[in-house]
């Protein structure tokens, strides 16, 4: 048999006594270069001959030349078979002549060291790969993200890359996990000012960990980044994007007073962002989603706005408590929406407009008429935007979801003049 153990950082001083006597008697042990060094003081004169294990061909050849009956070890990072070297073996060898002894893996020991459970966690691998699905896995905002960094392309360096260009930096505590198991492993949480370890180990580990953001000491005019607001724990990522978000605040031509409907309100971003550029606006904001109502105050207090009102509850039918608007941004409605729309248009005063931002072109197609048939002055645009995610040493365009924008405008009342 070879004996395919897994191990911590730590081996061979911290593997269980029963595996290190499977060490002991073995003819031949193969192991990451990063350890032989320890496993050399550790056997002492006529301890087992010794590979490296770095290069999966030559290890395999080596070990499909053994003797019958001749014990060899292969001692593996955590558990060799999750994206360990345990896949390689059975490809190469047969499965029969294979045991495997699984330690905790890096994700195990790094929860651990954090104090924080994992059964909510999710995972991704950037061995050999670009860093694109962890942009994307952000955008969906996980509450805990565990990312096996490739130290040869960028490392933890990637990770808070794609971090940054996601916004996200005031949204996720960014624990650096590294060495772990070993007597000089370092666990620390960076802020995001902080610099990188300027001696950061090879081996290691980032672990993202939701967290309510904090807020940075300056903020934009405009465009917050995405980071800044409080989400739903179990919905996370449902809002309107930065990028998105400023097109639609200039497509509603905010005026400097007046009435502003958010419906499909979501975290209220939108909505928020117009009070802090226009604060003689009435913003009433509607969310049909129970519970939103205290998210989105508890966003506009962490701004320093003040709503008119949020109000929970079924769009068209909870308009009637709303005063009639000068802007409106539609932003839910679902299979409603038509119905929903024609109750906006009968409630627009003269001069209003109402921005509709749509994923399919179906809906587009459904909404369009209605503004045409109520003589408002009606514009569509498609909007698409990129944003910059790590890429080896430089750096790629990782798209968003592209958006429809229907925008109406009902005419102003003509002045009376008198002679």
């Amino acid at each position: 048999m070879i004996e395919v153990i897994g191990t911590d950082a730590g081996a061979p001083a911290s593997l269980p006594p029963a595996h290190q006597e499977l060490l002991r008697q073995a003819a031949l042990v193969a192991a990451p270069r990063r350890l032989h060094a320890a496993l050399q003081s550790w056997a002492g004169v006529g301890g087992p001959a010794l590979i490296a294990s770095d290069q999966p061909e030559p290890l395999l050849e080596q070990l499909r030349g053994l003797d019958a009956g001749q014990p060899a070890v292969v001692l593996a990072s955590g558990d060799p078979l999750w994206f360990g070297i345990g896949r390689l073996l059975l490809e190469g060898l047969p499965a029969d002549q294979l045991r495997f002894h699984p330690a905790p893996s890096s994700l195990q020991l790094a929860f651990a060291r954090i104090g924080r459970p994992w059964q909510d966690a999710s995972w991704l691998s950037l061995h050999g790969r670009d860093p694109e699905p962890l942009a994307a896995r952000l955008q969906q905002r996980p509450g805990a993200l565990a990312v096996l960094t490739d130290p040869s392309r960028g490392g933890a360096e990637t990770v808070r890359r794609c971090l940054r260009a996601a916004g996200l930096e005031q949204a996720y505590g960014f624990w650096l996990c590294e060495r772990l198991g070993h007597s000089a492993e370092r666990v620390q949480r960076l802020a995001p000012e902080d610099h990188l370890p300027a001696d950061l180990d090879p081996l290691h580990l980032v672990v993202l960990v939701a967290e309510p953001p904090q807020l940075p000491d300056r903020l934009p005019l405009f465009g917050l980044p995405d980071g800044v607001f409080l989400q739903h724990p179990d919905r996370p990522g449902l809002m309107t994007k930065r990028e998105v978000r400023i097109q639609l605040l200039a497509d509603l031509d905010l005026p400097q007073e007046g009435v502003l409907w958010d419906i499909g309100a979501g975290v209220g971003s939108v909505g928020l962002e117009a009070l802090r550029l226009r604060p003689a606006l009435q913003l009433w904001a509607l969310e049909q989603r129970g519970g939103s109502a205290a998210l989105i105050e508890a966003n506009a207090e962490r701004l320093g706005v003040k709503p008119a009102r949020v109000l929970e509850g079924r769009a068209p039918e909870a308009l009637a408590e709303l005063p009639d608007p000068d802007r409106v941004l539609v932003g839910g409605g679902g299979r409603d929406r038509r119905a929903l729309l024609h109750a906006v248009l009968a409630r627009l005063r003269p001069g209003g407009v109402v921005v509709i931002p749509l994923a399919t072109v179906e809906a587009l197609a459904e909404l369009r008429p209605p503004l045409e048939q109520a003589g408002l002055t009606v514009a569509v645009a498609q909007h698409q935007a990129w944003r910059g995610a790590a890429l080896a040493d430089g750096t790629r365009l990782a798209p968003l979801n592209p958006v429809l924008v229907l925008r109406g405008e009902r005419p102003a009342p003509v002045p009376v003049t008198t002679a």
